[in-house]
């Protein structure tokens, strides 16, 4: 089974930075993209960017400028790097991944449990 855990969660200042990194472990044969999403309490879950293994990245026009989705370097692995934070992007943070498991003849998503980021003075 693959299973996608996410880090780098906590406390930023407003105008700070804060990268979230996205582990995903299991019998992956390729990870086609990465997608971030957030939710706060009584809203619905929002997209917030997205990095394809081909290259392309989308952002929300609330992070467009300030964020940025990426591909680690290790393996199986997925960054967000979040600058300029502002008091609004306090949510929990999840990661998920489309993916081709190893036996399979189609993609995959999964999601982690997500993470906890709060903007705050």
């Amino acid at each position: 089974q693959v299973q996608l855990v996410e880090s780098g969660g906590g406390l930023a200042q407003p105008g700070g930075s804060m990268r979230l990194s996205c582990a995903a472990s299991g019998r992956i044969v390729s990870i086609l993209e990465w997608t971030w999403y957030r939710q706060v309490p009584g809203k619905e879950r929002e997209f917030v960017a997205s990095a394809e293994s081909v290259g392309l990245t989308k952002y929300d026009d609330s992070v467009k400028g300030r964020f940025t989705a990426s591909y680690g370097y290790g393996r199986n692995m997925g960054h967000l790097q979040m600058d300029n934070s502002k008091p609004e992007d306090t949510a929990v943070y999840y990661c998920g991944a489309e993916l081709i498991v190893d036996g399979a003849i189609s993609r995959s998503k999964f999601w982690g449990r997500g993470t906890q980021v709060t903007v705050a003075s």
